[in-house]
């Protein structure tokens, strides 16, 4: 090794990282994220535990990581939609495919492993977002404007404000350790939309 490749420190190993991600992900699954820690995650992925620490300054890094490298990904809601679709219809759908997904114990610890991260630091926090949230915003967001368009949701109505009300419904329970009931969605998609019909 010549002097400046000292001064740059070693080349970091995409071999290492990925057996550190994957790692991680095998662990969170199987005993979720309050027993991961990064000693478990080096003896997992057959490196030091300095080597997990170079490069990242938490598991709440590493699991975000996991996110952005596709290792970590619950079940996505399929939006209904079509010439014939209603907003409550599309709206329950919608509410029913996070159901569905969080059902799933797999699913739901990965949920509650995002909230964890991302209340560890504002980066990961906007990370996390970016890769997982933001889409089923924006399709709930689109899914509203639609109901707009049909005049089932008065035009001056907060749609932004919607959506977030819905997905923060379905994260509340999911982190509430209980996955969905489909009736409280049903009653949520009611109580929402007769706030958002047309006066």
């Amino acid at each position: 090794m010549d002097d400046e490749q000292r001064r740059r420190g070693r080349p970091r190993s995409a071999e290492a990282d990925r057996a550190i991600l994957e790692a991680a992900r095998d662990l969170l699954i199987a005993d979720g994220y309050e027993q991961l820690t990064m000693q478990a995650i080096a003896e997992r992925a057959g490196v030091g535990r300095q080597t997990v620490y170079r490069r990242w300054p938490s598991k709440a890094g590493i699991v975000a990581e996991a996110v952005m490298a596709g290792l970590l990904s619950p079940v996505p809601s399929d939006m209904a939609g079509g010439a014939d679709a209603t907003a409550p219809a599309d709206l329950r759908a919608w509410l029913h495919a996070a159901a569905v997904g969080l059902s799933d114990a797999t699913n739901l610890t990965i949920v509650r492993a995002l909230a964890a991260a991302a209340a560890e630091t504002d980066a990961g926090a906007i990370r996390l977002y970016r890769a997982f949230t933001e889409q089923g915003r924006t399709d709930l967001i689109d899914l509203l404007r639609t109901a707009v368009a049909r005049c089932e949701v008065r035009a001056d109505a907060d749609l932004e404000a919607a959506a977030d009300a819905i997905q923060g419904a379905v994260l509340y329970t999911a982190l509430a350790y209980r996955p969905p009931k489909v009736e409280h969605l049903d009653s949520l998609a009611d109580l929402l939309l007769a706030g958002l019909a047309p006066r």
